[in-house]
């Protein structure tokens, strides 16, 4: 008989971006380490489909799974934490959930009733949670609803939660994250907002088990007295979650409050002893690193208004962040917006002070000339150099211009007039191009890749062929292939069923790598991706402090 799963539903309050991903994978990481069998779902409600066709500076990176959906960032902080490969399952829009009752309505699935947004749609949502807790055969399902308590868009789902704990009263737990501010001046923690965000938190028929108060610091008993006095909740439940230097050391402030204990204790779950060695030694040995060297992203998803967004970019910094520790260094990161070295107010020798360079992925015309300026600069000067698909093309392109002599080569995707296409769009893409098919329909999820001996491609893997994860429409063309790899570019890796490039090199050069798909999803902090771990490896010399 299979065991039935238990659900803990993880819920934001007080305002966005308080780290509820991070939070859900501490919590999941904690109850793994326990011997629990632990997934993870992210609800987003929004009325998208997926997270594809949103813009990446207004909602950050668009993370692949395996099977090619494209979803929320937070899936790849589960799989970072767990170590694990999620799927489709493992995520909900709410697009996604309005979509599948149309279309049930539609087959008459519903004998003729009334169709009810406040009855069927939670209905949808629940089903859905069962059948990946049934799926993945797990003990603890995982589940963070996006959004902040409050907004209309998510009650839906908070009433799914409900619901569900009405059904199964002993296997579903809330934990609400909440921010508590300090006002510079006033210079006290305040947690009126806390208790305001769980009395619309009780308005929606749940009362949060556990309160996570984030803030720049730890909580004081005074302040853990009257949430737990003004909330409803123990003293012991409220969980100090402070800023803390990394990610990776959630998981133990959490465990150093018991909070694993706590949540088994209410599910009546038995555990293993506690195995975090791996993840303890990780973090002792981030804390005892000196050396630092500095790495530049050049891309153009970085400014929001005023401000930087790394979040555009969140798995290529953790992925170089995982090699860094890998070869026990740390990364002082700069981001370069591309359209600054186009207008001439970035001038290229500053790149000179980088002991290693990365273009991570983007699409569009914009900035796509101070991204190439970049590229050539590193081929030129020797500076390691690594594209993520891209900057593989775009790799491609500074080549074919100014090393074969193609003059005004480029993508199709920047210019389709392009004499030199030596980036083209697959002619499957075309017919979707045209038909304005959009949606989930790049080039998505795990695809093989033969790798050649004697390359770095080869060296880091060490093994003939590998899977890696894609999005991309736009390919390396053929035509062109045999032009450049008589003119030095070597064509390390391919996938053969399609005959595709998929990673290019150069020899004369002490680490210049593009590839086609997107190795920073399968990097994780106890086994860092091999591409990443040697462009680190091959980047750190006498460190230069950037002007």
């Amino acid at each position: 008989m299979q065991k039935k799963p238990n659900y803990i539903f993880v819920i934001g309050g007080v305002l966005s971006g308080l780290g509820k991903g991070v939070a859900t994978s501490s919590i999941a990481k904690l109850l793994q380490s326990r011997g629990l069998v632990v997934t993870a779902m992210k609800i987003d409600p929004y009325i998208n489909y997926d997270a594809g066709t949103m813009n990446p500076i207004e909602h950050g990176e668009v993370f692949v799974t395996k099977d090619g959906l494209e979803t929320d960032q937070d899936l790849g902080n589960y799989e970072r934490f767990l170590n694990v490969e999620l799927g489709a399952d493992n995520y909900m829009t709410q697009g996604m959930v309005w979509q599948t009752v149309i279309e049930r309505e539609r087959n008459l699935e519903y004998h003729g009733k009334c169709v009810q947004p406040w009855y069927h749609i939670p209905a949808e949502i629940i089903r859905r949670i069962k059948y990946l807790g049934r799926k993945s055969k797990a003990d603890v399902v995982m589940i963070e609803v996006g959004g902040t308590i409050g907004e209309y868009e998510n009650l839906i789902f908070l009433e799914s939660g409900r619901r569900l704990k009405i059904e199964l009263p002993n296997s579903v737990l809330f934990v609400m994250v909440s921010y508590l501010p300090v006002p510079s001046k006033i210079g006290e923690m305040k947690t009126k907002p806390t208790q305001t965000a769980v009395q619309m938190l009780n308005t929606a028929g749940i009362q949060p088990d556990f309160i996570l108060t984030r803030s720049s610091k730890p909580i004081d008993a005074k302040r853990k007295e009257k949430i737990a006095f003004f909330c409803n909740v123990a003293n012991e439940d409220i969980i100090s979650s402070q800023d803390l230097d990394s990610i990776y050391e959630v998981p133990l402030n959490y465990l150093k409050q018991n909070l694993d204990r706590r949540i088994l204790k209410k599910l009546k779950l038995k555990s293993r002893h506690l195995a975090m060695r791996p993840w303890l030694k990780l973090i002792e040995q981030q804390k005892n690193i000196k050396q630092r060297i500095d790495i530049a992203l050049v891309g153009k998803y970085f400014s929001t208004g005023s401000f930087t967004l790394s979040d555009s970019y969140i798995s290529v910094i953790e992925a170089l962040k995982h090699a860094a520790l890998a070869n026990n260094v740390k990364i002082n990161f700069t981001w370069i917006d591309s359209e600054e070295i186009e207008k001439g107010k970035l001038p290229l020798e500053k790149l000179s002070h980088y002991a290693g360079l990365v273009v991570p992925g983007g699409f569009g015309s914009r900035g796509v000339e101070g991204i190439i300026q970049a590229i050539k600069y590193a081929r030129q000067e020797k500076i390691p150099f690594l594209g993520l698909c891209y900057g593989m093309q775009l790799a491609t392109v500074e080549y074919a211009r100014n090393v074969v002599g193609l003059t005004g080569a480029n993508t199709t995707e920047v210019d389709p007039a392009t004499k030199y296409p030596v980036i083209d769009v697959m002619l499957d893409q075309k017919i979707k191009l045209a038909e304005s098919d959009y949606g989930g329909t790049m080039r998505l999820g795990n695809y093989r890749c033969t790798l050649k001996k004697g390359t770095l491609a080869y060296q880091a893997y060490n093994q003939p062929g590998i899977v890696e994860r894609h999005r991309h429409r736009y390919e390396f063309n053929n035509k062109f292939r045999q032009q450049l790899e008589q003119a030095g570019l070597v064509i390390a890796g391919v996938n053969r069923q399609r005959n595709l490039v998929e990673i290019i090199e150069l020899a004369d050069h002490p680490f210049f790598v593009g590839v086609q798909f997107h190795p920073e999803f399968k990097s994780r902090p106890l086994s860092p991706h091999p591409l990443f771990r040697d462009f680190i490896k091959l980047a750190i010399r006498p460190n230069k402090n950037p002007a």
